[in-house]
């Protein structure tokens, strides 16, 4: 029996995108907001500035961008390497609503604790659960949208979906965020007075909360989930007629990209300054790849079901280059939005059409351990990025984004040279099923 549909699409699909944009809105908050917090009075991290750090004869001092780049690198680090456990453990149990429900459960909690933290160490731990969290709901979500697809006709489709509402909350949490810190304090019943940093954590746990009660309401697993998937959690590099994996590749890709569009939010200090913008403008830069992401990613993902996922890849990436270098060069808030917008074009031509070329080639019953070596490498690449940025802007603020856009020129020849198409178009308008990884 087939699907229930919406608007064309799987209803299931909505439904759970539904979901996570509510929570991604709150969680995005934390990108814009948790820069500026850190570096506010309500944080006590003088004791750690200037402290020299060094290994054998090298060594560097501790900086405002490095403790900001420290904290936002680790939700993406924890995250990444959490993923091939919660995925395949995903796998195992044949489940995937639990992880989700359980991966929602820690990031609200971590965004109501901000609100009492006053120390450093606090915003770290609270950060290191957060991202733990969204070990257990990545895998899960974007196995489940893989299982709900009819066939390989439906993938892109699905995943273009799941990402545009995914990412509505992505993009446009932040510019709520900026607004938000920039207008309080404010009066609340009983005449207490909240800052606008503490609302903003507020507003992340109320949209968590309501992610929660969407998922346990209205998601459910697949019906028709092949058998549980084996204990082995390796991850194959070795391809058969080429050097690489396609799927280990797309997951170093992956990697490249998530790094290119993660330099930003790090260096938000150093931009604003560069710039002469404020916070609010600083916010809809940010916002403006996922808003660009957002309009381009169904289209996409339906366009790749039809003529294929290789020429989107291959296109994402030639985009991505020149869009993550300007980012270090442009001298005008205005400019720097247009190149923002024009990355984001970059990262909707490359994700919906990679998880769906992965789905493509996951083995039965093993769509979370596959496609967490895509979400993985996404967080890996969240992770690294703001780190690196960190670091290497004591050089110019040009230096991180060349770095990002080199990074992203090797992305490129490993798409170009080691992934072959899996759904290539046929004469007649219909494309055959893609074959699974034997």
């Amino acid at each position: 029996m087939s699907a229930p549909t919406l608007f064309g699409s799987d209803r299931r699909v909505i439904v759970l995108a539904l979901a996570r944009m509510v929570g991604a809105i709150g969680n995005s908050f934390l990108i814009v907001v948790l820069p500026l917090f850190i570096v506010s009075d309500s944080v006590d991290i003088g004791t750690l500035l200037d402290v020299s750090i060094g290994i054998g004869g090298y060594g560097f001092n501790m900086t405002e961008p490095i403790l900001i780049g420290f904290v936002l690198s680790l939700f993406g680090l924890l995250n990444s390497v959490s993923q091939p456990f919660t995925g395949r453990l995903s796998d195992r149990r044949m489940e995937r609503k639990p992880f989700i429900l359980v991966g929602i459960a820690l990031l609200g909690t971590g965004s109501l604790g901000f609100a009492i933290a006053s120390d450093y160490l606090s915003i770290v731990l609270l950060r290191a659960m957060q991202g733990l969290g969204a070990a257990f709901i990545i895998p899960s979500t974007v196995a489940l949208v893989n299982e709900y697809a009819a066939d390989a006709t439906d993938r892109g489709g699905n995943f273009g979906i799941y990402n545009t509402f995914r990412l509505i909350g992505f993009g446009f949490g932040p510019v709520i965020a900026g607004i938000i810190v920039d207008a309080g304090p404010y009066m609340v019943p009983g005449g207490v007075t909240i800052s606008g940093f503490d609302a903003s954590f507020l507003a992340a746990f109320l949209g968590a909360f309501t992610s929660f009660v969407l998922v346990y309401t209205f998601v459910s697993d697949a019906e028709d989930v092949e058998e549980p998937a084996s204990d082995d959690i390796s991850i194959r590099v070795w391809g058969d007629d080429r050097l690489f994996d396609p799927v280990f590749v797309l997951g170093l890709a992956t990697v490249t990209m998530g790094i290119c569009i993660a330099l930003f939010a790090t260096l938000q200090n150093e931009i604003n300054a560069a710039l002469q913008q404020g916070p609010i403008f600083f916010s809809a830069q940010f916002g403006a790849v996922v808003i660009s992401n957002v309009l381009f990613q169904i289209p996409v993902g339906r366009a790749a079901d039809r003529y294929g996922r290789r020429p989107f890849l291959v296109i994402g990436f030639v985009i991505l280059i020149p869009s993550t270098l300007l980012q270090g060069l442009v001298m005008s808030p205005l400019v720097m939005l247009a190149v923002r917008l024009l990355q984001g074009v970059a990262v909707a031509f490359v994700f919906a059409p990679s998880l769906a070329l992965a789905g493509d080639l996951a083995r039965a019953g093993e769509s979370g351990s596959t496609l967490s070596i895509l979400t993985m490498g996404f967080g890996l690449g969240v992770a690294i990025g703001p780190l690196a940025a960190g670091f290497l802007v004591a050089y110019g603020l040009a230096v991180p984004f060349a770095f990002g856009a080199v990074l992203a020129v090797v992305g490129f020849f490993a798409v170009y040279t080691q992934v072959e198409e899996t759904l290539p178009p046929s004469t007649d308008g219909e494309q055959p099923a893609a074959t699974p990884q034997d």
